[in-house]
């Protein structure tokens, strides 16, 4: 067995960074940035108003001054002329400041008869002017690598980007093992139980920015696994779930290797999660799961989604480690490093009472995985603990 750094370098190993491809910008929300992109122009690209109000000279601005009210400007529509001593040009909003005016005075310091305005307020000393460029400037960048929020959009749309240079979407093949489960939805036999891992999976998955491809669920049998290996083909990652143990009915590990998987390394010294399985079927990386729920959910976050990150090109493959306080005494831990479903909050940290790993009813209601090393001695509470957010 090895242990859960040696094995996630070497799944690391199996795969990397996807090519590049362009897409519209209205499609690149989620997906992760992998190369700069400039802006094309400054933001905004001219002075603009940031009030409604009145344009005009700042050194006439004072309580009572009076201008002339000679035209107007609106978002969209600037004024042509200039605006010249006892001046003002309407202004509104967004519109570009006119020529010879560098102060806004906010219209509700303004009385207004016919084309005279009089300031009815002392107006203050901010322009209420945006000047040129005071969001970004042409040639100001994106960096990459980076996950694309809303935000992100919204910028390079400002910047006139129309197509974002992403990282491919990995493929990814979910293949379920097992004479035991049938799909949600079908209706069990007398000794048979619904297939979960997928679909848990499968969210986890694309919620990182995988494509993910769910296969019917492979029988107990070696030609109904060869069938589905073939259906997995085109995908950067095959992932099994179950069968990748020693039992008389675990055919996978076999199989794949009948039809040419290198396998890399089978065991991790963890818990839950022990069975696990990884190497190379062709041009993609392979991955055997634990079929117990919990163990192959635990595996998706330690294992899985690193990969997948990597894949994407992102610099923080492994989220960072996290400490908190204990606030209930654990038992002295064994010679597996433990993944202890747990519930975190402000206070510090608990783990779940039960850490049976077929129980998918603990592990929706953690939102943390308390880490216990080898050996680690028994804990009180106060203790600092690791945990990882989940």
């Amino acid at each position: 067995m090895i242990t859960v750094e040696d094995a996630r370098a070497l799944l690391f190993d199996l795969v990397a960074p996807l090519p590049v491809e362009q897409v519209p910008l209205a499609q690149s929300a989620g997906r992760v940035l992998a190369q700069d992109v400039a802006a094309t122009r400054d933001q905004p690209p001219f002075a603009a108003s940031s009030m409604d109000g009145y344009a005009v000279q700042a050194t006439e601005v004072e309580r009572h001054a009076m201008f002339k009210v000679i035209g107007e400007a609106a978002a969209g529509q600037r004024f042509e002329g200039a605006v010249g001593p006892g001046q003002a040009v309407r202004i509104f909003t967004g519109a570009p400041v006119p020529e010879g005016a560098d102060f806004v005075i906010i219209q509700e310091d303004v009385d207004r008869r016919g084309d005279l305005i009089t300031v009815s307020d002392t107006p203050g000393s901010k322009t209420n002017i945006r000047p040129a460029g005071v969001d970004f400037t042409k040639g100001t960048t994106i960096t990459a690598p980076r996950l694309l929020r809303a935000e992100d959009v919204a910028l390079m749309a400002a910047m006139n980007v129309p197509k974002v240079p992403v990282a491919q979407k990995p493929e990814i093949a979910l293949i379920s093992t097992g004479n035991e489960l049938v799909m949600p939805g079908e209706t069990p036999g007398p000794d048979q139980i619904i297939a979960s891992n997928t679909f848990g999976l499968k969210a986890m998955l694309e919620g990182l920015g995988a494509h993910v491809r769910v296969l019917p669920i492979a029988q107990d049998t070696v030609s109904s696994l060869e069938i589905a290996f073939d259906m997995a083909k085109g995908a950067d990652l095959v992932v099994t779930i179950g069968g990748a143990s020693v039992g008389d009915y675990d055919l996978v590990s076999d199989v794949s290797q009948s039809l040419g998987m290198e396998r890399s390394f089978y065991k991790i010294r963890m818990r839950p999660g022990k069975p696990l399985m990884a190497g190379r079927m062709g041009d993609a990386a392979m991955v055997g799961l634990p079929g117990n729920p919990v163990s192959a959910m635990v595996c998706g976050y330690l294992f899985l989604a690193p990969m997948v990150r990597r894949m994407l090109g992102l610099e923080q493959t492994v989220p960072p480690v996290q400490h908190t306080t204990l606030l209930e005494r654990l038992d002295a831990n064994g010679p597996r490093e433990h993944y202890m479903r747990a519930i975190v909050d402000q206070n510090g940290i608990r783990a779940c009472a039960d850490q049976d790993s077929s129980l998918l009813s603990v592990l929706a209601q953690a939102n943390a995985l308390l880490v216990r090393p080898p050996q680690d001695p028994a804990l009180q509470i106060g203790d600092t603990v690791r945990y990882l957010p989940i």
